[in-house]
């Protein structure tokens, strides 16, 4: 989580000095994400086969090679070798995001949607740590400005496999090996899995839209490389912090119930948007649309959990991370030129449709599940 917030606050910045064309400056984080997606289905299948451990270890050893060609490309001015270096730190990215389907593994059935949450709650720290990072770094290389911080995360990459060197994870089952496993499209039509589906990917794509542009979009509006990494910090704290609560506001009000709070924060970040482009509006959208992502993926990740069994949870997991980040490529990859041709108003009224059909079938399975709970 330190190395994508540091990426999230210097990349559309580094893009736009790489290349003359703004609408070009998320291309290199849609290269991330369009990496990240490619890989999680192999992801998931080879950490069947080898286990956790080593599939986490791969993981940063892609996230090396991604930091230290972005240093390289960024000394050397080649805005495709720093499209190169995104797609490899993508890759690092594809992998991680399993750590929180290992917590939940590891974890009883009744501390599940806690244990996910408190692995994102590691973004709290990431919040401080990644855009200061940034911000300590970033003429490091001076005149050149942010190939220090792409250096820096090759250090952070090493203390991951430091951790994970030393950690144990639960071993696989004969079950998980060998089980019966339901054809994937059997799998995908269940109610449970569409919310999951859609809630995790319609609250990833409004999110990755309004983050990613946002620094852009605040340059435009003559605020400096500081003021924007504090709205980021700000964004990374309203996405992590509330994982301290949000299974517990799961286990006490209902997981489709916080799913719906967290659509309404999206739609109240839109609002903060168009309201105005003070700095203000800016920190208090930014940090919101982050708080309602949270409470979406949790709930999602959480339904997710309880769409499939052990031996389908590698192909299940692997199809929902696919689609997830192949909607946050290709919402990153247009944010840019959105902001360019219709503006900061632009960039906003597109998320809302996305709002909507995210709130709409919450919505229809809660009145689904709802005779059964009462």
């Amino acid at each position: 989580m330190t190395c994508t917030s540091g990426v999230i606050a210097t990349s559309a910045l580094v893009g736009i000095t790489l290349t003359s064309n703004s609408s070009y400056a998320t291309v290199p984080l849609a290269c991330q994400f369009s990496a990240g997606m490619l890989a999680t289905m192999p992801a998931s299948l080879f950490m069947k086969l080898v286990g956790r451990k080593i599939g986490f270890l791969t993981g940063a050893a892609f996230g090396i090679a991604g930091a230290l060609i972005s240093t390289y490309a960024i000394l050397s001015e080649s805005f495709a070798l720093f499209c190169l270096g995104s797609a490899l730190f993508g890759c690092f990215a594809g992998f991680s995001r399993y750590f929180r389907f290992a917590a939940a593994e590891a974890a009883s059935a009744d501390f599940r949607s806690k244990a996910i949450s408190l692995v994102l709650a590691g973004g709290v720290v990431a919040a401080f740590t990644g855009p200061t990072l940034a911000r300590v770094t970033v003429d490091f290389f001076a005149p050149i400005l942010f190939a220090g911080t792409y250096a820096a995360l090759v250090v952070v990459q090493i203390a991951i496999i430091g951790v994970i060197s030393l950690i144990s994870l639960p071993p696989q089952d004969e079950t998980e090996r060998s089980g019966e496993v339901r054809p994937l499209i059997e799998i995908i039509r269940q109610p449970i899995f569409i919310v999951a589906l859609l809630g995790s990917t319609l609250s990833y794509a409004v999110m990755s839209f309004l983050m990613s542009i946002t620094p852009v979009a605040m340059r435009e509006h003559h605020f400096d490389f500081t003021d924007s990494t504090f709205v980021i910090q700000g964004h990374i704290l309203g996405m992590y912090l509330p994982a301290f609560f949000t299974g517990h506001l799961i286990a006490r009000f209902g997981v489709l119930e916080v799913m719906l709070a967290g659509a309404c924060l999206l739609a109240g970040c839109v609002c903060i948007n168009l309201a105005g482009t003070d700095f203000v509006n800016f920190v208090m959208a930014l940090t919101l649309v982050g708080v309602g992502w949270n409470f979406l993926f949790v709930g999602a990740t959480t339904l997710l959990t309880e769409s499939c069994t052990p031996a389908e949870k590698a192909k299940t997991q692997g199809f929902n991370e696919f689609i997830v980040f192949g909607t946050i490529a290709l919402g990153t990859l247009t944010s840019g030129a959105v902001q360019h041709a219709f503006g900061w108003s632009g960039v906003n009224f597109v998320v809302i449709p996305m709002i909507a059909v995210v709130f709409g079938v919450t919505l229809w399975l809660w009145r689904i599940r709802r005779p059964v709970i009462a």
